[in-house]
């Protein structure tokens, strides 16, 4: 596995410069006939990128903005781990208003992809209360005290209709214009409860005390596990509450 996949997207393509904020993938801006792109290489299998390829194609006919993947020549969508798709413009959320456009395109996202099938190998929060592992996930790993707190967290969603999420929504991965909402960077969306995605700057969804108290102990636990057992973990786990 490596970048020669690209060539399979033609002759008219180039690597220009890395970017910034892959931690599980190599993303460079590419250029692809002349079209600035993106191209992302990772180690996730086919039936992943099937799935996320899959779900931004579907997004972007029912209009949400996304990045769409750019097929090679003979219609494949991924290579080898290579991921090429277009590029985003625009500019990161910074206003409260801002943040209110970005929960209006997510309840658009969630309402799109009601009981869409799950991301292969992975979990759902509520799944884990029952499950030890799932992607990257491993609650084996953490403290028997953390295990219990998220889990705590999680249980408040039980019972919830479930979509999918983005899952990782930091300000680098929003893309603003006059216009538009775009989410980018797709690589942890799966399908869980949508408070997941809901815990937004300023309450921007607009939820209320009890709502959004659930959203925010549910995010904070879902990162705390994903990312164990770094710096950036640990202080989403002292957010969670202990029991």
């Amino acid at each position: 596995m490596g970048w020669e996949a690209l060539e399979q997207w033609g002759d008219a393509v180039a690597r220009i410069e890395p970017l910034a904020g892959g931690v599980a993938n190599d993303v460079w801006r590419v250029r692809v006939d002349g079209r600035l792109a993106v191209g992302r290489l990772g180690t996730r299998s086919d039936a992943d990128l099937a799935w996320e390829t899959g779900l931004l194609r579907y997004l972007d006919r029912e209009g949400l903005a996304v990045p769409v993947p750019i097929p090679t020549p003979d219609g494949q969508l991924f290579v080898r781990g290579l991921v090429v798709m277009t590029y985003v413009e625009g500019r990161p959320p910074e206003t409260e208003a801002d943040w209110r456009r970005v929960a209006d395109t997510l309840r658009k996202l969630h309402r799109l992809t009601r009981d869409w099938p799950q991301r292969p190998g992975w979990r759902s929060s509520t799944d884990l209360l029952h499950a030890e592992t799932g992607t990257k996930i491993d609650l084996g790993a953490m403290p028997p005290e953390a295990v219990a707190r998220c889990r705590a967290a999680w249980a408040r969603l039980a019972g919830r209709p479930t979509c999918v999420v983005h899952g990782d929504l930091n300000p680098g991965n929003v893309r603003i214009t006059a216009d538009r909402v775009a989410l980018i960077d797709w690589d942890e969306s799966h399908v869980d409860a949508p408070d997941l995605d809901l815990a937004l700057p300023h309450n921007a969804a607009d939820l209320d005390d009890e709502a959004h108290d659930t959203a925010v102990q549910a995010s904070a636990a879902w990162e705390a596990a994903v990312c164990w057992d770094d710096a950036y973990a640990v202080r989403r786990l002292s957010e969670v509450r202990v029991i």
